[in-house]
């Protein structure tokens, strides 16, 4: 996301970061592998498919999913439809804005997108009413309520909870209700590079001061589902390594205390 749309820095200030980062310490108190308090309530809207509020440290989001019947796409007749948008409301941070989806926003859902997605976590196969002709759609709508970095990541740890507890409303159409079919738990895991040290979760100042950023998205199995690469710096093959071992050992961390 654009370094300009999250404000400036004072120079004392990154100075004071770099010293404590090649000290071994964040500006935070957190060691390099760390993340922030983390606190997930599903369930929040009670009129919602499914819904979650999810606090990463002062990042706060929440999520809510919808669930109705639609038409399939051409190409997928046999399949339900998947479609997550986000929103950064202008309460949010400063610098954002109401209107449509700008860069920010639509990178930050297709990462949280393609990490469901690709991991296969919604059985859509079982997502079909009538082949070629009905099909559930599932809306996962991520409003922004407090920014203070890593939106990648509590927008997809929301998404992935609201998703994990939403309600098909099959009595809507003469069916009955049933769970989302649900086949495993994505968890995805940023690490940004800070004068040469990776760090993962980075808050909005670790933001500003980074280089580069990954963002990788694991299953219970170990296995990468998706990788998306961001800002204008570059990793090592040896960094590339450790940041994948970083997000599998974090990864497994979260799904167990937090997404089960």
């Amino acid at each position: 996301m654009p370094k300009d749309a999250l404000g400036v820095l004072s120079e004392i200030k990154k100075s004071f970061i770099t010293k404590q980062i090649k000290e071994g310490r964040r500006g935070d108190g957190r060691k390099p592998d760390e993340y922030r308090e983390l606190r997930i309530q599903t369930n929040y809207v009670p009129r919602a498919n499914g819904s979650a509020l999810v606090e990463l440290g002062k990042t706060k989001i929440l999520v809510g999913v919808k669930i109705d019947a639609g038409e399939p796409f051409p190409d997928t007749p046999n399949l339900g439809v998947f479609t997550t948008n986000v929103e950064l409301l202008p309460m949010a941070f400063p610098t954002f804005e109401s209107g449509p989806p700008n860069e920010m926003s639509i990178e930050v859902a297709r990462v949280v997108d393609r990490g469901i997605r690709e991991s296969k976590m919604v059985d859509f196969e079982k997502l079909v009413i009538e082949p070629g002709k009905k099909v559930w759609v599932v809306f996962v709508d991520i409003n922004v309520l407090d920014y203070d970095g890593n939106l990648f990541d509590a927008c997809s740890y929301g998404a992935v909870a609201a998703l994990k507890t939403a309600v098909v409303p099959g009595s809507k159409y003469g069916g009955k209700d049933t769970l989302l079919p649900i086949n495993n738990t994505p968890v995805s895991v940023t690490i940004v590079k800070l004068d040469d040290v990776m760090v993962c979760d980075p808050d909005l100042e670790e933001e500003q001061m980074s280089t580069t950023r990954v963002t990788i998205t694991t299953t219970e199995d170990g296995h990468i589902r998706a990788m998306q690469k961001g800002d204008l710096g570059y990793f090592e093959i040896d960094e590339i390594r450790k940041a994948i071992k970083m997000s599998s050992d974090t990864g497994s961390i979260i799904r167990e205390k937090y997404l089960k």
